[in-house]
């Protein structure tokens, strides 16, 4: 059968998505890039926020919407959304076929093969065993490597834990055999994810293995190895001094703060205080790090107060990228039963002026940029703009800001070029080519 796939959410959803695609070809699918094109098509579900839930319900009425016109369509659906609402989907989405939870993607041909022929099939309850096998989905230069499954923080207002379970690091031999076949593609950066790759190791050793796995992992022949979601109470001097220091890995930290505030971060339990964070941003930016972030703006019992610091501390820190989230209300976590719950409008107004503020930081930082040369891997072409895009290893893809440049003569997509930057555009840089 012909195998559609819409993978929605993260990049841990990314790669599992890429798993289930791999378990499919080898019994002898075939993936295609279209629904018009598919027998089944194949939803990997996020749950994590209001709008992720959102988002995943309005791409299943979609495809639904598809299968009108074609009744013979198959449609399954993965991942968090039946994982977090267990049995509750198969009334309110009649049209879907078979429902798999995060821990069932070894029944993904079942389940396909199921819907393939307008029957039902639904399971919630497995734990898959590791496979390396994977059909990439991202341009053939990068890929994601997915280190461990779950997450033990427990922070008040995340819904993780109760969706993915506790911290489970994969094994590390694991890993090193499916970065040994992606560098065998040509993949040339690696970006390990997890929920929370510092506590990578832990679980199964008592230790910390993430240095002792990057450090292996950048001797592979990738030119990059990328850490992404680093838990702040974890990231000491030695971290930051690996970070900065060694060779192909990308001095890059996707460090999530979600607040300045003493008193927010320890309803949020966040195991950090305010005098952490500032010394840590301090470390981080003196070692010539590029710092990504994420903040939490409107949490439960945030005060006026406390909303002013964090907005004076972006002001002050000049984090690099940072996303500003409105808090949204996830059932069954503690912060959803906490009391002082903030009007929708003032979350909004407060997450508007919190990103305005990182807005101008970025664009600062943009316009300083010119005059400089950095090394640039070319990824694509912006047809509007008459130009190729790329970015350095301070821009991670998807989410930070790009390098659009110009060269006047042939570019090869993945390889690596010497831009200088000649302005910006908004928070993208813009140059030429050397």
């Amino acid at each position: 059968m012909k195998i559609g796939a819409i993978s929605l959410g993260c990049d841990k959803n990314r790669v599992d998505t890429e798993k289930m695609l791999a378990r499919l070809q080898k019994a002898g699918h075939t993936v295609v890039s279209s629904e018009e094109e598919a027998d089944v098509v194949v939803v990997n579900t996020c749950a994590f926020t209001a709008d992720a839930k959102q988002e995943a319900i309005d791409e299943i009425l979609s495809v639904a919407a598809v299968k009108e016109k074609r009744p013979e369509l198959g449609i399954v659906v993965t991942g968090c959304l039946p994982e977090r609402y267990k049995g509750e989907l198969t009334e309110g989405f009649p049209e879907v076929n078979a429902f798999l939870g995060i821990g069932d993607y070894d029944s993904i041909v079942r389940a396909v093969e199921a819907a393939g022929e307008g029957g039902k099939f639904f399971r919630v309850s497995g734990g898959d065993a590791y496979t390396r096998d994977r059909v990439l989905t991202t341009p053939p230069h990068y890929a994601y490597l997915k280190i461990a499954e779950g997450c033990s923080n427990r922070c008040t207002y995340c819904a993780i834990p109760g969706i993915r379970g506790a911290y489970r690091s994969e094994r590390e031999e694991d890993l090193l055999a499916e970065a040994e076949d992606l560098a065998a593609r040509g993949v040339r950066e690696l970006i390990l994810v997890a929920q929370d790759v510092t506590r990578y190791g832990l679980d199964t050793t008592g230790e910390r293995r993430l240095i002792p796995l990057a450090r292996t992992l950048a001797g592979m022949g990738f030119d990059r190895v990328r850490l992404m979601y680093l838990e702040p109470e974890m990231v000491d001097d030695a971290l930051i001094d690996f970070i900065a220091t060694e060779r192909n890995i990308c001095r890059y930290a996707d460090i999530p703060l979600q607040h300045i505030d003493s008193g927010v971060l320890r309803r949020m339990n966040r195991h950090t205080d305010e005098a952490y964070t500032r010394a840590l941003v301090k470390k981080v930016k003196d070692a010539g790090i590029t710092m990504r972030t994420s903040f939490i703006s409107g949490f439960p019992g945030e005060s006026e107060e406390a909303h002013k610091l964090l907005a004076a501390f972006l002001a002050e820190a000049e984090i690099d990228f940072a996303g500003i989230f409105g808090y949204s209300r996830e059932e069954g976590t503690p912060a959803d039963r906490m009391k002082d719950h903030l009007p929708k409008s003032v979350i909004r107004s407060r997450t508007r002026e919190l990103r305005g503020i990182e807005e101008g930081v970025i664009l600062r930082k943009a316009a300083a940029m010119k005059g400089s040369r950095v090394e640039v891997v070319y990824e694509g072409i912006d047809y509007d703009r008459g130009c190729f895009v790329g970015r350095t290893e301070r821009q991670a893809p998807d989410v930070d800001s790009v390098v659009r440049f110009r060269s006047s003569v042939p570019v090869d997509i993945g390889e690596c070029y010497t831009v200088e930057i000649t302005g910006n555009d908004g928070i993208d840089l813009v140059g030429e080519r050397v």
